[in-house]
Parts: structure tokens; sequence; C-alpha cells
């Protein structure tokens, strides 16, 4: 009896997590053979299969670069699967109509149609223009340039935050995985 000790998992409160125990987990390897990561990303095994995969999430980036949603469909299939699928997302098309949305094409956050609409582009303006713009304002709402003026300084700084803002949502969309 010297050795024993005392269990925690008695009365109230309890000494330690719910849910935590002392017995291993169970954990999930992924699916690809000679891979020792963690697979928690489902995958599917075939287009009309419930059976999954499970990938790490390097395997499963790598497994969805080349998945195609349409593979042993016949052409008639698929069109008829494509307009389905565009009958049953036929209200988010309706709420683009109602300004609901952001941007047509989605490349661009909200944050960044706002921080567009301070710079005063348009919406498809590149990063050149966004450069050009905001070296304009900031020289003119500059608070050194305008050391009097209050309302020079919060647009300088709205004019800061929105290239920013505009600037890491380029150098997101520049990004590529190695």
């Amino acid at each position: 009896m010297a050795g024993a000790r005392r269990s925690t998992d008695w009365g109230f409160p309890r000494w330690r997590g719910y849910g935590s125990s002392r017995d291993a987990q169970t954990v999930r390897l992924c699916d690809r053979h000679g891979c020792e990561e963690r697979g928690d990303c489902p995958a599917p095994k075939s287009p009309n299969s419930p059976e999954r995969w499970y990938f790490c999430e390097k395997h499963a980036a790598e497994y969805n670069r080349g998945w195609d949603y349409f593979e042993g469909l016949s052409k008639e299939e698929a069109a008829a699967r494509a307009k389905a699928e565009q009958s049953e997302t036929s209200g988010y098309k309706e709420s683009v109509h109602h300004q609901w949305a952001g941007s047509g094409d989605g490349t661009r956050s909200a944050d960044e149609l706002r921080a567009l609409d301070v710079l005063g582009l348009e919406v498809d303006a590149d990063l050149e223009a966004i450069k050009k713009a905001y070296r304009l304002l900031a020289k003119q709402n500059h608070p050194d340039t305008n050391p009097d003026d209050k309302d020079a300084a919060q647009r300088f700084q709205a004019i800061q935050l929105s290239y920013q803002v505009l600037k890491s949502g380029a150098e997101r969309r520049e990004w590529k995985p190695v």
C-alpha cells in the first residue's frame, strides 16, 4: 500500500478536466503509404462513395489538387449534376443582385473593398494603381503638411490602414505554397 495513490476522480470538485484520462489516445495516421503524420483530413475515395481516405494536411492538399468532381460521369450526367447544383445555389446569385454579396469575382474581401473606397479606386484596381493613389493621398493628408488640421491626421491614418489591408491581400493572393 506504500505505492498506492489516491484517485482524483471522486467527489466534487473534480481535480482534473472532464474527458481527460490517463489512457492512451488513439490517433488515426495518414492513409498515404509511409506517412507517420496525423490523418484528420477526410477525402472521398470516389465521386459517389461515402467511403473516405484520411490524410494529413500535406497529402490532403496533394490529393485535392488532382481531384475531378465529375470523374466517372458521362457528359450528360455531368451536365445534369452541374445544372442541379446551379439551381440549388440560385439564391446566392439573387443576393448579388440585391448587393448582399461582395465583388462579383470573389477575389476581394469586404475589408479590401472598403479600403479601395477610402483610396477612391475601382474594384478592379491593381497593386500599381493602389500604390499610386496611396502616395498621392498620403502626401496630401500627411500631418506634417497639414499641421493644424485634425481631420487630415485621421484621413492619413485611414489611408495608411487601407493601403496595409490592400497590400496584405495582394501578397496573400500572390503567395503559392512550395
